[in-house]
């Protein structure tokens, strides 16, 4: 059972949905949708089903889909700009985007490129793409994302967004095991106003912070 919000702290959570895998709960304070820990897979089962993606940099449909993250960012950033791929995954393929560019990009995975020490680094734009609704604590993840932007950065989220259009019943994306929380636009409204930034979506699923 859910006692607060793991992005906000909100203890204003009523139930949302249930089926025989997960329940779900919903924040009356930032309108995140999530389930509790209870129902998150290990980590070891979690490694099994990352093991199994197919990220590819030579791929050009994989390419073409992370252009959505891509050229905004591009639009915004400056040569000699340091970037981080933060959720790389055991194909990074975003980053060999942007070296290709002249970027000097570093990796954070939990499980591919675990180098702690890059949270004690700034960076000039940061990318975070399909790792939100993964994240067991979302709102302490996120703003140290943030926090790690130097001023005038530039963070990257791709994420479904939940909106009203959406049968949560029927969403394919609350199917895959590892997708424990779910943003929707006043999701992302409020996480902008708690850092004091800046927030424009690009498409339905990609959202760029300013700080």
């Amino acid at each position: 059972m859910a006692d607060q919000c793991p992005l906000c702290c909100s203890k204003q959570i009523q139930p949302y949905f249930k089926n025989k895998g997960a329940s779900y709960f919903s924040c009356s304070s930032c309108d995140l949708v999530f389930t509790p820990k209870e129902f998150h897979l290990s980590e070891a089962a979690e490694k099994i089903r990352y093991d199994s993606h197919q990220n590819n940099p030579e791929d050009k449909h994989y390419r073409a889909f992370l252009s959505q993250v891509f050229n905004p960012v591009m639009d915004c950033i400056q040569p000699g700009d340091k970037g981080l791929d933060f959720g790389c995954g055991p194909g990074p393929t975003l980053s060999v985007m942007f070296e290709e560019q002249g970027y000097e990009v570093d990796l954070f995975d939990k499980f591919y490129a675990n180098d702690r020490s890059i949270f004690s680094n700034k960076y000039d734009f940061i990318t975070a793409t399909e790792v939100a609704e993964h994240l067991d604590s979302p709102g302490d993840e996120l703003t140290k994302l943030f926090n790690m932007l130097s001023v005038g950065g530039v963070l990257a989220v791709m994420t479904k967004i939940l909106d009203e259009q959406v049968d949560f019943k029927s969403w394919y994306y609350k199917d895959d095991p590892t997708h424990v929380c779910f943003f929707s636009r006043n999701t992302i409204k409020h996480l902008a106003k708690a850092w004091g930034a800046r927030s424009q979506f690009y498409g339905n699923d990609v959202v760029l912070f300013f700080k």
